[in-house]
C-alpha cells in the first residue's frame, strides 16, 4: 500500500476549517486525483441537523464539481480528533460507493492511528443504479 502520511495531514488542514457548533465534531477529508489535484472538504453543521454535510461528502462533491469523476479519483483520506477513529456515516458510505471505484483506497485517522480500506468493504451490500433498473 502506497504511504499517504501527506494526504492525512492535508486532510488535517481541511478540518481545521471545520464548522461544528453542536456536535463539536470536526472531521476534514481530502481526495487526491491520479493527476495530483487535491479537493478539500470538512463538516458544515447546521441547526437543522439534515442541511449538515460531511467532510468526505464536500471533499467529494467539490472534486466532481470540478470535473473529476471515479476513475479519476487516486485516494481519499478522512480525519477526525476524536479518541478512535472515524468512519463515514451511512450517507456518507452510500455516496462514496457511488462516486469511487470499489477498490479507492479510503484513509480514516486520527493523530494517534489510521486504518486503510476501501467502500467495498465498509458497505459490502451497496444500493445502485443496478437496483434501478
Amino acid at each position: 500500500m502506497k504511504d499517504y502520511h501527506f494526504l492525512i495531514e492535508e486532510a488535517f488542514k481541511a478540518l481545521k476549517n471545520a464548522y461544528v457548533p453542536y456536535s463539536n465534531y470536526p472531521v476534514g477529508a481530502c481526495v487526491l486525483s491520479k493527476d495530483g489535484h487535491k479537493f478539500y472538504g470538512c463538516n458544515i453543521e447546521n441547526a437543522s441537523y439534515g442541511a449538515t454535510n460531511c467532510g468526505e461528502r464536500t471533499a467529494i462533491f467539490s472534486c466532481y464539481a470540478s470535473g473529476y469523476r471515479k476513475d479519476d479519483i487516486e485516494a481519499i483520506a478522512i480525519v477526525s480528533n476524536g479518541k478512535r477513529i472515524g468512519t463515514p456515516c451511512g450517507i456518507c458510505r452510500q455516496v462514496l460507493s457511488e462516486l469511487l471505484n470499489p477498490e479507492t483506497p479510503i484513509i480514516l485517522a486520527t493523530r494517534d492511528d489510521v486504518m486503510y480500506t476501501n467502500i467495498k468493504e465498509l458497505l459490502p451490500y451497496n444500493f445502485s443504479s443496478e437496483d434501478l433498473k
